[in-house]
């Protein structure tokens, strides 16, 4: 018996799988948390239940506290479920320039220069 919800599951598939977008393969996830890449694989796609003590090890892996992993507070709430992919965020960048002079710009009247 799994004393993890479901929702608390979900929660740690979506960091596992953020940590294999970040990492990019399996392999140094399952050794940082002692199982086989084929058992972190299934875990983070659902084939095989999360248990306790892996959602421990990935808590302490990710130095967040084990009720915030379970919880998802720790990622974004607008993290990917399916594939971990945290959210681009570009509120703090300049998108538009508007105060210089725009440069390398042709215009192109009638298909010639």
């Amino acid at each position: 018996m799994n004393d993890l919800t479901e929702r608390e599951q979900r929660n740690v598939r979506i960091a596992l799988r953020f940590l294999r977008l970040r990492t990019g393969a399996w392999k140094p996830i399952a050794q940082a948390l002692g199982v086989e890449r084929t058992m972190a694989a299934k875990v983070a796609h659902g084939v095989r239940l999360v248990t306790a003590g892996l959602a421990l090890r990935l808590a302490r892996f990710l130095d967040v506290p084990f009720d915030e992993l379970l919880a998802g507070t720790w990622l974004s709430a607008r993290t990917c479920p399916f594939c971990g992919h945290p959210p681009e965020d570009f509120e703090d960048e300049a998108t538009v320039v508007e105060d210089e002079k725009r440069t390398g710009l042709t215009v192109i009247e009638g298909g010639k220069k």
